[in-house]
Order: structure tokens, then C-alpha cells, then sequence
């Protein structure tokens, strides 16, 4: 080879740094969509969730494509598990190298959509938990907004720099990846996550998590001459104008701040912290399974022998859940609870959730619904 083909050669072969650049790259996007699509798709009902909220704002904000968005919510679980499988897999395969002209540019793309759906929440203030990393760490809108600009910057350089990527022969990994996630998701649906991350998880200590874990600390942005200051305490000068408090120790707020049980005659919050409690959880009748209502009858009847009072804990009409009542022969108690609340405690529905003083001792599924000997087994162990 002449001298001045070498030199040639020379000038397209990239440079150290950008060699170490596009691998690092690589790297941190590989990792973060890994690690996103395992937390979302261990819970694929609360990304289903998350969707079904953008696709109702997206309804109101363009009513011309109000049919079109209200269309795909009926749909919205099977994108959940395409889109949380998609994460891995692609992390996967970026992580291994694999096709990667096909990979960065499909990443692209997604980080694109990502973008868009984290930029709206933040500057319209919709949907102000995106539910990025599912209910493992919970992110502010421009927060999610900023970590999806920083990735995107990250995809175009590996687009950029993908000639420095051999290609790997690692299909079979890949497609594992695609099976274990499908199958993680599935199992999540039909029976509940594998790692519950919500606060109302077994061992949870509900009325501790209603409390802070430590005094909330306030500062206070004030007004005075046209002059704007931050004080650590509220001033007792009256001619200060308040703009804004803000929490200090973030972490420090309760887990839980919206779990309320009432009925016509007041509210029983505390008193669901008082002894054994097996509820109930029916969120809504549309989606209802009842395809386990016959064990579900018989367990809330037979734990009444076990000193377990059975209740039902609902959102819908009391219409409804009384007709629902006499149809399938539920004499139990009913108490009222918000939707939200509902789908957190527990991502079945049907599902059924167990308390003894406060403390969860478990959570079932309805396809998993346990015999009155088991729920009574739990309310007596530590």
C-alpha cells in the first residue's frame, strides 16, 4: 500500500477519543433502557395506567383526535408490554452490539416519542409523574424531560459514531431477552408483580408510611422592593409578599398521602388499622374478572371464623355495588376509597389485600385467591 493510501486509511479510522466516547455511550444508554424496561415491565398495569392518563389528556387538549386517542385506550396494556419489552430488548441488544444501524436508529425513534410525552407533562403540566422508571424512582417532569435530552444526545452519537461498533452474532441472546420480558410481563398480569415496589406492599407499615420519616423543613421565597429572598423562617414584617414555600427534605414527605376509607356514616381510615382486615378490592365493573368470584365468596365467608373481619373496598356507585353484592351473595361490609388509590394498593381487579393493625401481610391477585386458613396463618406470624 502507497504512502498515500495509508494516510487515507489513517484519516477515516476514528480517533482514540471518539472510539471511547461512542463505547461509553453505548454503555449508559444500553444500561438506563435495560434497567427502565425491567422496573416497567415487572409492573406492566402501571404503565398501562400512565398511558391510558396521556391518551385522556391527549383527548381534551385535541378534540379533533379525541376518537383516535379514546380508540387506543382499550389497547393500552398491550403497548405497555411492547413498549417495556422494546426497552430491554433494545438495551440488550445495544449492549451486545448487536445490528446496530437497525438498534440506534429504532432507539432513535423511541427516545423521540419519550421526549415528546416527558416535554408535554413538564410544560403543560400534564401527567406529572411520567412513570419512567416505574414506581422505583419517581422523577419530576423537567427532571424526566432533562434525562430524556441527555439520551437522546447519547443515541445520536452512537448514530453518529456506529462504524466503531463491530456487529455480533448474538441473536439467540437477544431473543432470550424478548421471551424472559414477555414472560415477566405476562406472569405481572396474571397474577401480580414480581417485586412490588408500591407503597402498600407486604410488610408495609400503612399508618407509618402516612407519616414523614422526619419534620418537614420549609424555606420561604418573599418579596420586598421589588427584591425577591429566600428566608428560612416566615417573617413576622408585613410588608414581605409570599410567592412560594418550599420543602427542604423532599424525602422526608410521607409515602402515602390519599389513603382515605369512609362510607354514609363517616370516615374509617383509622379503623382499618384496628385488628385483622381482609378487603375486597373491586376499582370498577367494567373490567371486573369474576371468574374467581366463587373462591373469593368463600374465602371472605370462611375468614370470618378466623377472627378476620372481610370488607369490600370500592370506587363505583352504591347502585352498583349492591347489586353486585346480592348477585354473588356477598353480605359483607362496604366502604368507599378513590380509583387511584385502589389501582396502587393492589394491580388486580378483583384483588384482595390483608392488614392486621396497620401492617400488610399480603396481597393476592384473584386467579391466586388463598383459603381461609392461609389469610389466618399470616395475621398470626410476625
Amino acid at each position: 500500500m502507497n504512502a498515500s493510501k495509508t494516510r487515507a486509511v489513517a484519516s477515516r479510522k476514528p480517533a482514540t477519543w471518539q472510539r471511547v466516547v461512542a463505547q461509553s455511550a453505548r454503555f449508559v444508554v444500553a444500561v438506563i433502557f435495560i434497567f427502565s424496561g425491567l422496573i416497567k415491565i415487572n409492573d406492566p398495569v402501571g404503565t398501562q395506567i400512565k398511558l391510558t392518563e396521556y391518551f385522556e389528556v391527549f383527548a381534551l387538549d385535541v378534540p379533533a383526535m379525541a376518537g383516535f386517542f379514546h380508540g387506543l385506550i382499550p389497547f393500552t396494556l398491550v403497548l405497555s408490554v411492547f413498549f417495556c419489552t422494546a426497552e430491554v430488548v433494545l438495551g440488550v441488544a445495544l449492549l451486545l452490539s448487536y445490528r446496530m444501524r437497525s438498534t440506534s436508529w429504532i432507539l432513535l425513534a423511541l427516545i423521540v416519542f419519550f421526549t415528546f410525552l416527558t416535554f408535554y407533562s413538564a410544560y403543560f403540566n400534564k401527567v406529572t409523574d411520567c412513570g419512567c422508571f416505574g414506581d422505583a424512582i419517581k422523577l419530576k417532569p423537567w427532571t424526566s424531560f432533562s434525562k430524556d435530552i441527555f439520551l437522546l444526545i447519547l443515541i445520536l452519537v452512537i448514530i453518529w459514531q456506529r462504524h466503531v461498533f463491530r456487529n455480533t452474532r448474538t441473536g439467540f441472546l437477544v431473543g432470550l431477552a424478548t421471551v424472559l420480558s414477555l414472560g415477566i410481563g405476562v406472569y405481572a398480569i396474571q397474577h401480580l408483580p414480581p417485586l412490588d415496589l408500591l407503597p402498600y406492599a407486604v410488610g408495609k407499615n400503612i399508618p407509618a408510611e402516612m407519616q414523614p420519616s422526619e419534620p418537614l423543613r420549609f424555606s420561604y421565597k418573599m418579596e420586598k422592593d421589588g427584591k425577591e429572598v429566600e428566608l428560612e423562617k416566615y417573617p413576622t414584617d408585613t410588608t414581605y409578599k409570599f410567592k412560594e414555600m418550599i420543602l427542604l427534605n423532599e424525602s422526608a414527605k410521607p409515602k402515602i398521602t390519599d389513603y382515605r376509607v369512609w362510607n354514609d356514616e363517616g370516615d374509617f381510615t383509622q379503623a382499618t388499622f384496628e385488628g385483622a382486615k381482609l378487603m375486597l378490592i373491586i376499582r370498577d365493573l367494567e373490567d371486573l374478572n369474576i371468574g374467581n368470584m366463587s373462591a373469593i365468596r368463600k374465602l371472605m365467608k370462611g375468614v370470618e371464623d378466623k377472627n378476620v373481619k372481610p370488607m369490600i373496598l370500592t370506587s363505583v356507585s352504591d347502585k352498583q355495588i349492591n347489586d353486585f353484592r346480592h348477585e354473588y351473595q356477598l353480605a359483607i361490609p362496604v366502604y368507599k376509597a378513590d380509583a387511584t388509590v385502589l389501582k396502587t394498593i393492589v394491580r388486580s381487579n378483583p384483588g384482595l389485600w390483608l392488614i392486621n393493625n396497620g401492617v400488610v401481610k399480603g396481597k393476592w391477585h384473584h386467579a391466586d385467591t388463598p383459603g381461609p386458613d392461609e389469610v389466618a396463618a399470616l395475621v398470626k406470624s410476625n
